[in-house]
């Protein structure tokens, strides 16, 4: 298992007890895992996740990042007809070549 993963699994354990999420409960819980983690990455874990509300993050979905899924879908999709414009420009471009009134066995 990897180091994130076991932090994030006893960060998610100690939430859902209600204990403060500190350094020294993310490496009792490690430890009790038969995980090795240094105790650095615990303490960044715990600087950067122990004032959040890990129970808020998880349940407050908000419908703004499925609006940005579906603008970055229609952009593609814009993208794709820009596309298909360009290629119907560049075929009419190659038959006008063959209206110079001369070919090539000419």
């Amino acid at each position: 298992m990897s180091t994130e993963s076991a932090l994030s699994f006893a960060a998610l354990i100690l939430a859902d007890a209600e204990i403060e999420i500190t350094s020294e409960n993310l490496l009792k819980l490690v430890s009790a895992a038969g995980v090795e983690v240094e105790s650095i990455f615990a303490d960044i874990y715990s600087k950067a996740i122990g004032s959040q509300d890990i129970a808020a993050l998880l349940s407050n979905f908000s419908a703004a990042p499925a609006a940005a899924g579906a603008a970055a879908g229609s952009a593609a999709v814009g993208g794709a007809d820009a596309a298909a414009e360009e290629e119907k420009e560049e075929s009419a471009a190659e038959e006008s070549d063959d209206d110079m009134g001369f070919g090539l066995f000419d």
